[in-house]
């Protein structure tokens, strides 16, 4: 009679998994890893802002860690890159002591709740065990991580979870420790490890401890065993009869001295801090951090599929930036090495647009990081014989110039420039924060200013040329009067002198002469040509278009209309997927839907891997999270279908209309008012 009561059981469970599985597959705040071949596997990222943990195929481990603001030079490119740290919330299973391996485990299965930003994994070992473990980094704890494990036993069974610490290969110099802090009401098993990045600028640290539930009476014994010096392990066991379920959580914390003098301790503090606030307090406090930002959404009624894309881009920006910091996000954000880490366009051009409208707070944490590296930047214009600032085509942790030497984007691709000035003065548009503007915003964009007084060639009257620079189309080297270039130097004169005015300061006057006198070239139709010698090729990514969203250099209707038709039939297929976006923006504000939709579904649905559907960077890409086009694709729905507009009256709306698929948009949260737009 037991038997077939157990049985009963197991199948009862089975059913309410698929149900809730089916659940998770109509839900706007949920994504399923499904049909699961480590082979074909591009992890999705939980992160704060400050930890990234990538997803793993392999049962109850994640791939990598990422430490925003850990930099070191190693690797590809002669040049500091992010650092992969240790990986502190990786576990092993023992059942009835042996090993549990891919090949032992069934019905494998990984969500991502975006609205609690959580991971969790679940599977069956057999007919012995069901597993579930829900892992997050918490908001409210910027190097902190929580792994909650749940284990249900179908059979009489011994389970023995080992939680280890790994370093990766990057790291040198690894010691690994352990201690047992004994205080009356809690006993705090500490694992740490502590070691160097590769030229020795850092040091690492790592810390974990498990947090008992009390309910359980008695903790478990807690055995540690040191390895070797790449990793070290505790474990415990627990026998559990049929039916009964275990709880248990792995608390860490990551931290380098880029972040704090003492980093072996802190790491070990903020890991005590946490174990001690124990579970329930933990997910509480990041369940109500994630809430807040949720109050500014993009709500898509009648299209599940773009309303899951659309919340899942928002998810990645919230998770790869932070309030109260001067970190920028590279355009792989937190999920991985791509680019090294690295600072560029993307964010000012592509991320910060929607952060600025939905999150003003997360928007200003990008731009202090750009004021906290002028100085650099104001060195790196006197090396190149200019005034001003002239930041890096790719920015490290110090601001520095970390291109490669072999990619000539480096010394050529000034209009990095002009799109930190272009975003400062946004910032001030949609805040209106006068001092910020006195103390920050107006310092930045007269010294942008400078720099193109100082850059450009004056030939003559129309005639003040740039000349020798890369453009957003990086497949054309070396050209002069680039379109994009250009167009953004005028743009951010004039900024500069809109902010001295609103300051009640008298411009630099020569700042208007230049933006005056810098040509935007056309061919013999009136078509905007792209730079001196271009003459009709493919072109990587768009460059002219730009120039009428999110700039309004170009702002007739006529030439907007003749740009579009010329340069996207010349998009190269294997250009990144940021293109489509400004394309479909800018035939949604000329109430053409249904092309801006053809378009906005392009930006992005070609570029989704398995098992998640993150974003590659290219169609048939393999280097997720590209979170640059996911910031191109928000654009299309709150700058192109929902209208939205910065002016210097502030957010404003323009009239346009949705897709035949959309019922409603809703953009809840905008601005400092934190005003509700909607188009029917």
């Amino acid at each position: 009679m037991k038997h077939v009561v157990k049985k009963i059981l197991f199948s009862t469970l089975c059913l309410f998994s698929t149900l809730a599985q089916a659940q998770f597959d109509d839900s706007p705040w949920h994504i399923v890893g499904k049909d699961i071949n480590p082979s074909k596997y591009y992890g999705v990222t939980v992160a704060n802002g400050a930890i990234g943990l990538v997803s793993s195929p392999v049962p109850m481990q994640v791939k990598d860690v990422i430490l925003n603001g850990a930099f070191d030079t190693y690797g590809r490119g002669r040049v500091s890159n992010i650092l992969k740290v240790f990986n502190f919330m990786n576990m092993n299973l023992d059942l009835d002591a042996r090993r549990i391996g891919p090949a032992d485990i069934a019905n494998y299965r990984q969500t991502l709740d975006m609205q609690k930003a959580a991971l969790t994994t679940t599977f069956e070992v057999g007919d012995k065990l069901s597993v579930k473990q829900t892992v997050v980094a918490l908001r409210h704890l910027p190097y902190s991580a929580l792994s909650m494990v749940e284990m249900t036993a179908k059979k009489d069974c011994e389970i023995m979870p080992i939680s280890f610490i790994e370093a990766p290969e990057n790291l040198k110099d690894v010691k690994n420790l352990y201690a047992e802090i004994d205080r009356p009401h809690a006993l705090i098993r500490l694992m740490s490890s502590v070691a160097k990045s590769p030229t020795g600028k850092l040091t690492v640290a790592a810390s974990n401890s498990f947090i008992f539930e009390e309910k359980h009476g008695l903790e478990p014994d807690v055995i540690h065993e040191d390895w070797d010096y790449n990793m070290h392990l505790m474990k415990f066991k627990v026998k559990l009869k049929a039916g009964q379920t275990y709880k248990f959580s792995v608390v860490g914390s990551v931290i380098s001295t880029a972040q704090t003098p003492d980093a072996h301790n802190e790491a070990e503090r903020l890991t005590i801090f946490a174990a001690l606030e124990r579970t329930d307090r933990l997910l509480k406090r990041h369940n109500d951090e994630w809430a807040k930002l949720w109050q500014s959404d993009i709500i898509i009624d009648g299209d599940l599929p773009s309303q899951k894309a659309v919340r899942s881009a928002l998810y990645h920006l919230y998770s790869f930036t932070r309030a109260g910091t001067a970190y920028s996000p590279s355009p792989m954000g937190l999920s991985g090495l791509g680019y090294n880490g690295h600072v560029f366009w993307d964010t000012e051009i592509w991320m910060y647009p929607a952060l600025l409208l939905l999150r003003p707070e997360l928007a200003k944490s990008i731009l202090e990081y750009r004021f906290e590296r002028m100085e650099q930047a104001r060195k790196n214009a006197y090396s190149h014989g200019y005034a001003g600032v002239m930041f890096p085509w790719e920015s490290d942790a110090d601001g520095q110039e970390a291109t490669p030497v072999w990619a000539l984007t480096g010394p050529f691709q000034h209009h990095i420039t002009g799109d930190v000035g272009w975003a400062f003065w946004k910032y001030y548009q949609v805040t209106k924060d006068k001092e910020w503007l006195r103390t920050r915003g107006y310092s930045m964009l007269k010294e942008v200013a400078e720099f193109w007084a100082s850059r450009v060639e004056r030939n003559g009257p129309g005639k003040f040329d740039i000349n020798n620079v890369i453009g957003a189309n990086e497949w054309q080297e070396n050209i002069d009067n680039n379109a994009y270039t250009n167009g953004m130097a005028i743009t951010s004169l004039q900024f500069a002198s809109q902010a001295a005015r609103e300051l009640d300061i008298v411009p630099n006057p020569d700042w208007q002469v230049v933006a005056d006198n810098i040509p935007l070239l056309k061919f013999a139709d009136g078509t905007t040509k792209e730079n001196t010698t271009y003459n009709g090729e493919v072109i990587k990514q768009t460059d002219v278009n730009l120039l009428s969203y999110p700039m309004k250099v170009v702002n007739d209707e006529a030439t907007i209309k003749k740009d579009l038709a010329y340069y996207e039939p010349r998009l190269s297929p294997e250009g990144p997927a940021m293109s489509h976006s400004v394309f479909a923006v800018l035939y949604a504000r000329f109430n053409n839907p249904e092309k801006a939709y053809e378009l906005f579904v392009k930006s992005h649905k070609p570029n989704e891997v398995p098992p998640f559907g993150v974003l590659s960077e290219t169609a048939g890409g393999t280097n997720p999270y590209f979170a640059t086009g996911a910031g191109g694709f928000l654009q299309v729905a709150l700058n192109g279908f929902g209208g939205l507009d910065i002016t210097d009256a502030g957010v404003v709306q323009l009239k346009t209309k949705l897709p035949k698929k959309w019922k409603s948009l809703t953009l809840k949260g905008i601005g400092v008012d934190k005003k509700t737009f909607e188009v029917k």
